[in-house]
């Protein structure tokens, strides 16, 4: 096999899976001006864990789409962690490619190991669409960035009982 052909077949391979992938686009600098979101999270159930916010193109065949076939197909996906601060409303600062409509995924991993357990762990989304047990639909999480900061509240949402997932109510 030439090197040639070895590299090319290397160049079109598919990026490995790590939690890594769309953070180094996705970190806003000091003083940023933007192109960026500015996550707020509403109602968290407790102070433990981090945050983790995802962002994807505003279309249902994108949205929650596998952040390696995203890249490899070279569209946007973007992923912010910050740990929880002891007060106030937790805020991610997460830079997009420029103006436009996307759909935000935020969720808290209250365990922080970087997967989603739906007994334990919150979500929402920007656009706040009330949660079934199905994922929303890109149009109902679509927010319209503007070309500076753009400041979006986040709702979060956590299992309620057997049936149901919603914002948690007072005193739970």
């Amino acid at each position: 096999m030439s090197l040639v052909f070895a590299l090319a077949i290397l160049a079109n391979a598919p990026l490995a899976s790590s939690p890594e992938l769309g953070k180094a686009e996705g970190r806003c600098r000091p003083g940023e001006s933007g192109p960026a979101l500015h996550l707020v999270a509403k109602g968290l159930k407790d102070r433990t864990g981090m945050l983790k916010a995802e962002v994807y193109p505003s279309v249902d065949g994108d949205f929650l789409q596998d952040d390696n076939i995203l890249l490899n197909q070279g569209k946007t996906f973007r992923r912010m962690e910050v740990t929880i601060p002891p007060s106030g409303d937790p805020m991610i600062c997460i830079r997009i490619p420029s103006a436009g409509a996307y759909s935000v995924l935020v969720m808290h991993d209250r365990n922080s190991n970087h997967k989603f357990n739906i007994s334990q762990d919150g979500i929402g989304f920007t656009g706040n669409p009330r949660l079934g047990w199905s994922k929303p639909r890109a149009a109902a999480t679509r927010i319209n960035a503007g070309s500076g900061l753009t400041r979006v509240e986040v709702v979060m949402n956590y299992r309620n009982g057997l049936v149901s997932i919603g914002p948690l109510k007072h005193g739970q």
